[in-house]
């Protein structure tokens, strides 16, 4: 791999040298170890941590979750359906991959033959729950819940690191920018902008931004390392307890794993200047695992104005302990720079000569962006209590340059920068009894959640990417700032949750969460400074009934929230228009209800079905000439979702996922901007096709490959629905050989088709160079052409 292509005149190259001397020190480290460990037979098999997720018995039963009930070893391995997942034992796949330890949501308190003498206590063995291959019957509190495991994402084809986000049924991620800005996504009716209303979180660690200068809830993925993920548990709708804030369509947890049998180094090479090397590895240290990675990245893309994306990614963590006790630290940075072909105005292509859907009509887009996190994990369990507590911080800085509007603003352009610069703090710790009522099994649950930011926001006028006053079109002075913010925003949010198991084919999961918040804003506009508060009290739960015929049924409702921008809720005066406006609620209601089964009915089969709702008090969406999300009108959302996973042998793996979805603001709504009124919702997705094939040949070596199909429908780009965009289809596979345990070579191919359709479609009013008056058009980012990457991967 060229390092050349880091060296950079940009902002954030100091950040970068010293992560590339931090990674020149961990590979030193990595040569020592192995170095004097020569002559060994075998390194120490790596300990085994405990299940994550517990599985129903096939006849039905579901097993207790407390560990006070004895069960036989008859018992545990009818019980067990995820002994085996695509004919790889769960001990096996533990040692393989490497297990977190206790950072799950549902982690059953088992483990085997540890009780003490003085407890009367039987535990189980470990059984981990992998992928959408393992059943859930007894355990998801709802239909739309999932886990995504290790052998899914060993084979699916990934053209940037947030579509792992992808393998969520339903989920769509996009980009209509630089590839160092965040993605966009849809799911469920929306397009969630950069992760509005959809919860991310790695390693339980929060990724969304609220208040953030570009997007609120601005979700940044690209300092994931899809190597190093274990599994992807996700949830949809407002029916976990908790789940608060941008959770209403969904939300997802990424799990990294704590330890790597066999260290990894691997390049990468493909088209339009891709490269990318990888090392990570894993050594014992005392009584605990160390895991560390460094990758390094470079991508052009197809565009014109190359992206000439750098970045640089590193993760350090060491952890000690079972499931029953232990802790972790991690530690993860990143730094990013790139240059940026927004989207573009379809019109350009007949009005400016020579123009292609790959040129930018503003070549000096771009950004560069870090974050840098420590968290800390401690958890213990025995047979009548489980406790988890998570201590996390990050720093976050971001300079995002964009023109979505050309010249309609200035004849000097209408770039903006748009900075947030912040440092995060929080705490996520709970408590869960095992006990029973009426002689039936029982938890209950006590949670907190504490987070604050420490926020500078700031938006400004540039050209070229410095920043400079302009004049209008009548000669009036635009100043250089249009606004700066301090922001300081705080949350408390507290929770309860009750499982019963009242007979054996009925259970409820209930729950009940307060958020409070507070948002202390300091701008430069006196009339926008000042504090508000505000609190809001969610309750939620789920029926469960069944299984009968390995078939279980949901029945889930609940309230939940999303909170506005902390400068739009002391907001008074408009900075850019000067005009009086009404300030945003600081927290918005949502409300959802979900019917739906999962069925294992047919052998090798995981289906699920569900019948969705959900209403918003307001709607977030997005603003062309600020390049931001702005609150809404009330809107509907319903749909349908039905996901397959299928395993027909071992060696075969096919899954269809299939979303549809209407979405409609409750009254009618008028936009200004473009003279209209309706009741639809901008950019609201309303179907998503997701199909693939995986085949792979069981044993050190052999063949392995997969074919993928995605699909988002049309949506409405104007409210009166006179406007739509096209559908999108892309199709792309993943092809290679394991030579043996140590040697692997995959190719993947993107956009096979070389389709022409768009990643995003939006309508709003720009005005180009050559254009006297401004004109409403769709603005457009182009998917990708066909493209190829291969990667030859060393595992020693």
């Amino acid at each position: 791999m060229n390092l050349s292509i880091l060296i950079s005149e940009g902002k954030g190259w100091m950040q970068m040298k010293y992560l590339f001397i931090l990674s020149v020190i961990i590979l030193a480290f990595n040569f020592y170890c192995k170095t004097a460990s020569a002559g060994e037979i075998a390194e120490p098999v790596p300990k085994k941590h405990l299940l994550e997720e517990k599985e129903a018995e096939s006849s039905g039963e579901i097993l207790k979750q407390s560990s006070m009930q004895s069960v036989t070893d008859e018992q545990v391995e009818a019980g067990s359906s995820t002994s085996e997942v695509a004919g790889v034992d769960s001990a096996e796949q533990s040692e393989l991959r490497g297990n977190n330890t206790g950072n799950s949501s549902d982690t059953a308190q088992q483990s085997t033959n540890s009780a003490s003498p003085a407890t009367d206590a039987f535990y189980l063995p470990e059984v981990t729950v992998y992928g959408r291959a393992d059943s859930l019957l007894g355990i998801a509190g709802a239909a739309s819940q999932g886990t995504v495991g290790i052998e899914e994402l060993e084979y699916r084809t990934l053209s940037r690191p947030g579509e792992v986000l992808e393998t969520v049924p339903g989920v769509i991620v996009t980009q209509h920018s630089g590839a160092g800005k965040a993605n966009q996504f849809f799911l469920r009716g929306f397009n969630l902008d950069h992760g509005t209303d959809f919860a991310t979180s790695v390693n339980g660690v929060p990724v969304n931004l609220s208040s953030h200068a570009h997007s609120q809830g601005y979700s940044d993925l690209n300092f994931m390392i899809p190597e190093l993920i274990e599994r992807v548990d996700f949830r949809k709708g407002v029916y976990s307890a908790d789940l608060g804030n941008f959770s209403s369509a969904g939300a997802a947890d990424i799990h990294y794993v704590d330890f790597l049998p066999q260290s990894i180094a691997q390049v990468e090479g493909g088209s339009f200047g891709y490269e990318r090397g990888l090392f990570a590895s894993s050594h014992h240290i005392g009584s605990g695992n160390l895991l560390y990675a460094v990758e390094l990245f470079h991508n052009d893309g197809p565009w014109t104005e190359p992206d000439d994306y750098k970045k640089i990614n590193s993760v350090l963590s060491y952890s000690r302990g079972t499931a029953e006790w232990g802790y972790s630290v991690t530690s993860m940075s990143y730094v990013g720079d790139w240059n940026a072909t927004d989207q573009i105005a379809r019109r350009a292509l007949d009005v400016v000569p020579g123009f292609d859907r790959f040129d930018s009509l503003d070549s000096s887009d771009g950004g560069d962006s870090q974050r840098h996190s420590l968290s800390a994990e401690w958890h213990r369990a025995d047979a009548d209590s489980a406790t988890k507590v998570l201590f996390y911080g990050f720093y976050y800085d971001l300079d995002l340059f964009s023109n979505f509007t050309y010249f309609l603003d200035s004849p000097q352009g209408d770039q903006l920068e748009q900075q947030d610069q912040r440092g995060v703090g929080g705490l996520k710790a709970s408590h869960t009894w095992y006990s029973d009522i009426f002689s039936r099994d029982m938890e209950n649950t006590v949670g907190l959640q504490i987070r604050s930011d420490s926020i500078k926001n700031g938006l400004f006028q540039t050209i070229d990417r410095e920043r400079a006053d302009k004049v209008d079109y009548d000669g009036k002075t635009i100043s250089d700032t249009t606004r700066k913010d301090d922001v300081w925003e705080s949350s408390l949010s507290p929770y309860v949750e009750n499982k019963v198991q009242w007979a054996e084919k009925f259970r409820t999961v209930c729950g009940l969460r307060m958020d409070y918040y507070y948002f202390d804003v300091n701008s430069d506009l006196s009339a926008n400074s000042g504090t508000r508060d505000d609190a809001i009290v969610s309750p939620k739960g789920s029926l469960i009934f069944g299984p009968w015929a390995e078939t279980e049924y949901y029945l889930s409702a609940g309230l939940g929230f999303h909170s506005n921008a902390g400068r739009g809720v002391t907001q008074q005066i408009d900075p850019k228009t000067g005009d009086t406006v009404k300030s945003a609620d600081p927290l918005v209601r949502t409300k959802g209800a979900e019917i739906g089964l999962r069925t294992t009915i047919v052998k090798g089969l995981q289906s699920t079905l569900a019948l969705w709702l959900l209403d918003m008090d307001s709607e977030l969406v997005f603003s062309g000439d600020s390049g931001s999300t702005e609150a809404g009108d009330s809107s509907r959302r319903y749909g349908v979702e039905w996901t397959n996973y299928y395993t027909p042998t071992k060696w075969l793996a096919l899954d269809a996922d299939f979303s549809f979805s209407h979405a409609r603001f409750r009254e009618t709504v008028v936009n200004d901007d473009l003279g209209i009124q309706g009741r639809y919702i901008p950019d609201a997705v309303d179907s998503v096709i997701a199909t693939g094939i995986a085949f792979h040949q069981p044993g050190e070596r052999g063949l392995f490959s997969e074919l993928r199909l995605r699909f988002f429908g049309t949506r409405p780009l104007t409210e009166d629905n006179s406007i739509r965009s096209d559908s999108t289809s892309m199709l792309s596979t993943k092809v290679g050989y394991n030579f043996n345990k140590n040697w692997t070579l995959s190719v993947e191919g993107f956009n096979l088709l070389d389709n022409r359709d768009h990643e995003i479609d939006y309508y709003y009013p720009s005005r180009l160079k050559e254009e006297d008056t401004p004109h409403n058009d769709i603005h457009f980012k182009s998917v990708e052409p066909i493209s190829g990457r291969a990667t030859l991967t060393f595992r020693f």
